[in-house]
């Protein structure tokens, strides 16, 4: 056989040297074009169809009492938000969890607020549905952007922005009048969930609780499983959202994972993965981030749910989902979930 490839060479259009170079080219090309434009390939802030030219209103779905907020970050991008509030309509007072009486007046603010942090495509309006329940069901005010890149939002879509734009939601929620005043717990699915791991993080003793649905431990160990051919080229990812990392720095507020068993982006496993890591950061020591199977449901102030029906985008319509998330909210606002 050996002996035939000088004949090959021959009946060939090109040279076989040329043809190994050739493909050495195309490869190379691949992954520059990987590497440079995996930004366009993880956000993809076009998709639905229309996304950057149509986005809905809260009062679109009933919500009448809310800001069309535009946010200017650090780095001078402006950033598409609304501040949806929730008041009260009669006079009261609540207790808290550490036992302080707080009076309010008619008109007030919800003590709490959630700030939302969405998923990978479309935009904030796309997002109103659940905003609306969290409003009507849970009583809260709630906070959602669109980020940079995203609906009306100006900018490019990318990791540092994405928390920079998220950071800077923080901000003006602390410097608001009357929401500066309230509780924030943060919401987020998907790519939405390390947004909101990273704001935990960063903001650990001034975030009441988060809510994490079908997020990952990282892109780079999220590719093999999405571009499973671009397997050995991870290492080429700069969009890295290391939440495996940032979560072992959350370890004050209840946190709720929510998990679609037949996730197809996903791995549940990477969810799995999460909630041990956090609770063996909270002193947990028999919570082996290698271990396979499903969580514990409660540990150390780690609450777990899986859905058994539920894919990536669908596991917010099955079953008890928002009756976990009331639950969870309860046993926040009550005070019997904690870390310790």
């Amino acid at each position: 056989m050996l002996s035939l490839l000088p004949y090959v060479d021959s009946v060939l259009p090109w040279p076989i040297p040329s043809i190994l170079n050739l493909s050495l080219v195309i490869a190379a090309s691949a992954v520059a074009l990987v590497y440079l434009y995996q930004a366009e390939l993880i956000y993809p802030a076009n998709i639905p169809v229309g996304s950057r030219r149509v986005v809905a209103t809260p009062a679109q779905f009933d919500l009448s009492d809310w800001d069309d907020v535009t946010l200017t970050t650090t780095d001078g991008v402006q950033i598409k938000a609304y501040a949806i509030y929730n008041r009260r309509s009669t006079a009261g007072s609540t207790v808290t969890a550490d036992g302080n009486i707080v009076h309010r007046k008619p008109g007030d603010v919800a003590d709490y607020t959630v700030l939302y942090c969405h998923a990978n495509a479309g935009n904030m309006g796309h997002r109103l549905p659940i905003a609306a329940i969290f409003h009507e069901r849970l009583k809260v005010n709630v906070f959602m952007l669109s980020y940079r890149g995203y609906g009306f939002s100006q900018g490019k879509p990318s990791e540092t922005g994405f928390k920079i734009d998220a950071e800077t939601a923080v901000k003006w929620i602390r410097e608001h009048p009357e929401l500066g005043r309230t509780k924030l717990l943060v919401y987020g699915q998907s790519i939405g969930g390390a947004v909101a791991i990273h704001l935990a993080s960063k903001y650990d003793a001034d975030i009441v609780a988060m809510i994490v649905e079908n997020t990952f431990l990282s892109i780079p160990k999220l590719v093999p499983h999405v571009l499973p051919i671009f397997s050995r080229a991870a290492f080429l990812v700069h969009q890295k959202w290391p939440s495996e990392k940032a979560i072992t720095n959350v370890l004050r507020a209840p946190l709720l994972f929510l998990s679609g068993a037949r996730d197809e982006l996903v791995p549940p496993s990477h969810m799995y993965s999460l909630v041990r890591i956090v609770r063996r950061a909270r002193g947990h020591s028999a919570s082996n981030p290698a271990d396979q199977g499903l969580p514990e449901r409660e540990v150390c102030g780690v609450r777990f749910v899986s859905f058994a029906n539920g894919t990536h985008n669908d596991t917010c319509l099955q079953e008890g989902y928002f009756r976990e998330i009331i639950d969870f909210f309860a046993d926040v606002v009550g005070g019997k979930i904690k870390a310790t």
